[in-house]
């Protein structure tokens, strides 16, 4: 029977279909396919294969993803960004198991297991009909809703370990050690981009990690900025982001990075940049000459 798996952008939709197919005994290949983007002459062709001389270039016979899955498992992403004529043609694969290649009016038989995965609940694309509702129905025999990470943030430890062991076997780096600090910031950030952003979380400190002293300062750094892109511009729009931070920005820290962005948005501008902020040019121009007096001597 048909899986529909169901999770955020970087939950490991895919990941699971694998564990599904590896589990399920099949001798035949995983195939997956990301459907989003595909009219339907492409899905088709993808999918089903072609003939030769079906259209201008087919050469030659070619198989589609569905025959190359032949006792195995097809995945097929991002399902519901599959147009009409599509949803069509896949709901007669799952009726009636058949389906026909390209410019051949031959039957063959589907004998692959097919495994889905969605960003967005079929059901909403259901009622807003840009899905149909008998495919719906066939697709979802097992139904697998992945939650998103900041809602297995005991999973964390396990994942961090992971992936610090891959990435420092990747960069030929030593891995550095993972501090309380450390664990702390990785805890309290909410995650967006889920398990494939704390990968790259991950890899970023390897690579970034000289094999001595806590990273912990530029993590926090990074996490911070990764909030901030989070929140639309907007009254309370910073201060909705703060609240989301692993670290809050010292006072130093925020008065400088305050100062910076408004020097940036008024293209080096001292006076515009003091109305931006508030204040006079002379009071920032001291606060300039403050900062860069302490850089200095340190």
């Amino acid at each position: 029977m048909p899986v529909l798996i169901t999770g955020e952008t970087g939950t490991g939709k895919e990941l699971l279909s694998k564990a599904i197919h590896y589990s399920s005994g099949l001798k035949g290949n995983f195939v997956a396919v990301n459907v989003a983007g595909l009219d339907d002459s492409l899905f088709s062709d993808t999918i089903f294969g072609h003939i030769k001389g079906a259209y201008t270039g087919a050469i030659k016979d070619r198989a589609g993803m569905i025959g190359k899955a032949a006792n195995g498992t097809l995945f097929l992403d991002e399902i519901g960004d599959l147009s009409q004529e599509s949803q069509v043609k896949l709901l007669r694969v799952l009726q009636e198991e058949e389906y026909s290649p390209l410019g051949s009016d031959k039957i063959l038989k589907s004998r692959a297991r097919l495994v889905f995965a969605v960003n967005t609940p079929l059901e909403v694309l259901v009622k807003e009909k840009k899905f149909r509702q008998d495919l719906y129905y066939r697709i979802r025999s097992h139904s697998i809703l992945l939650p998103p990470l900041r809602k297995r943030k005991k999973d964390l430890p396990l994942l961090i370990t992971s992936f610090l062991i891959e990435a420092a076997d990747e960069l030929n780096r030593p891995a550095p050690p993972i501090d309380g600090e450390i664990a702390s910031l990785l805890k309290n950030y909410p995650f967006p981009g889920n398990i494939r952003e704390l990968r790259g979380i991950i890899s970023d400190l390897i690579l970034r990690h000289e094999g001595q002293g806590s990273i912990s300062e530029h993590l926090g750094k990074q996490l911070n900025l990764q909030v901030l892109n989070i929140y639309d511009e907007g009254p309370g729009g910073v201060f909705s982001a703060l609240s989301s931070m692993p670290r809050l920005p010292s006072l130093k820290e925020a008065s400088n990075g305050l100062i910076d962005e408004a020097l940036k948005r008024s293209s080096g501008s001292i006076t515009e940049a003091a109305k931006i902020l508030g204040l006079t040019r002379s009071a920032l121009s001291k606060r300039l000459t403050r900062r860069f007096e302490q850089d200095k001597d340190s």
